[in-house]
């Protein structure tokens, strides 16, 4: 197994931020620092920033760049740097004991994160997400459609607090129903105490916001189905448990063939491999709390259907329960085992995407 500094001739540490970005360039085979400089992060400062590295280390096309925030602030940077065909990391996570007593600056942060990488192995490299096409447009859709849920969310629950606390002619004994949320929002303006006139225009503005999410979540799930249908995880959609939603979160974080490099790396990514929890007489496993929580939100709620819906995966629960083991348990057993199906339904997709 080749590790880093035996593999690239020179590595290049970024520390991103929003207007600028801090490079520092190092000799991998000492761990020498070249030179270190900063550009801001701007199209044409991330191309004077290529070629001064460029300069640095005569052109080799075997640079390795270690990008912090390769997702964010770095992801231009990361997109651009992959196309003009250099190796590209994401950085690998700094302990902060290491800082202590030695100061913090951006260029020691850019210099700190190319040295972290210099002794890992080459295949446990964290490759960064694809940030083009229809990967991109799942991601966008996605977080749009977890700001929208949360706002949604919000406006339900300041609804619920205006009609219980104000006598405004509708029973909030139990949660609102779409079809009295749909009521709220034709009142009309009517004859009658300050007070609750404005707790029914509040009523009013309160519903129609919620109708209006309604409907941008509908027209949401219908362009994330769209998106689904047309990449690898197309197949995704007929495992039961999965609809758009849930498969455009595991394409999201799965990227690309290549990306993760096992399907016992994805289960980590995901959060849903087994983390040793033993003692004395007892063997247990518990929940990974680590690893991507949207990959693993998804895969929670698939897991929760077909343990519900899904006749075999019901079966398989009654025998685990049998066996002793808690719901929770048995919950972490069906995310991992949808985790290993994730993963190889997109890799097989993508291999016969290669084929036609």
């Amino acid at each position: 197994m080749s590790i880093v500094a035996h593999s690239h001739p020179f590595v290049v540490g970024v520390d991103t931020h929003a207007r600028n970005h801090v490079y520092a360039i190092l000799d991998a085979a000492n761990g020498a620092l070249l030179d270190t400089q900063s550009f801001p992060s701007t199209a044409v400062g991330i191309n004077r920033a290529i070629k001064w590295v460029a300069r640095r280390t005569n052109a080799d096309a075997d640079a390795l760049w270690v990008i912090e925030g390769a997702a964010s602030y770095g992801a231009v940077l990361a997109g651009t740097v992959a196309a003009q065909g250099f190796a590209v990391a994401e950085a690998p996570r700094m302990d902060a004991k290491s800082r202590r007593g030695v100061g913090k600056t951006d260029a020691l942060d850019a210099h700190r994160m190319a040295m972290a990488v210099l002794p890992l192995p080459v295949e446990k490299l964290r490759r960064p997400r694809l940030n083009e096409g229809i990967r991109q447009g799942l991601r966008i859709l996605s977080t749009a459609r977890e700001s929208m849920s949360k706002d949604r969310t919000r406006a339900v629950n300041a609804l619920n607090a205006v009609v219980r606390s104000n006598d405004i002619d509708i029973d909030a004994r139990k949660k609102l129903t779409t079809s009295q949320i749909g009521e709220i929002s034709r009142w009309r303006e009517r004859d009658e105490e300050l007070a609750l006139s404005i707790a029914r225009a509040e009523a009013v503005r309160l519903a129609k916001h919620i109708l209006d999410l309604a409907e941008a979540l509908q027209s949401n799930e219908q362009k994330l189905d769209e998106l689904v249908r047309a990449s690898e995880a197309a197949p995704l959609l007929e495992v039961k448990g999965f609809r758009a939603v849930t498969a455009a979160k595991c394409l999201v974080a799965w990227s690309h063939e290549g990306r993760v490099r096992s399907e016992a790396a994805f289960a980590c990514l995901a959060g849903v491999n087994p983390i040793p929890a033993s003692s004395g007489n007892t063997v247990r496993h518990r929940l990974n709390r680590g690893g991507d929580r949207r990959l693993n939100s998804a895969l929670h709620l698939a897991a929760l259907t077909r343990m519900t819906h899904d006749a075999e995966t019901c079966d398989y629960v009654e025998k685990r329960r049998a066996e002793g083991k808690s719901d929770r348990e048995i919950r972490r057993c069906v995310k991992r085992y949808l985790a290993r199906r994730v993963f190889r339904i997109l890799n097989a997709a993508a291999e016969a995407q290669k084929v036609q």
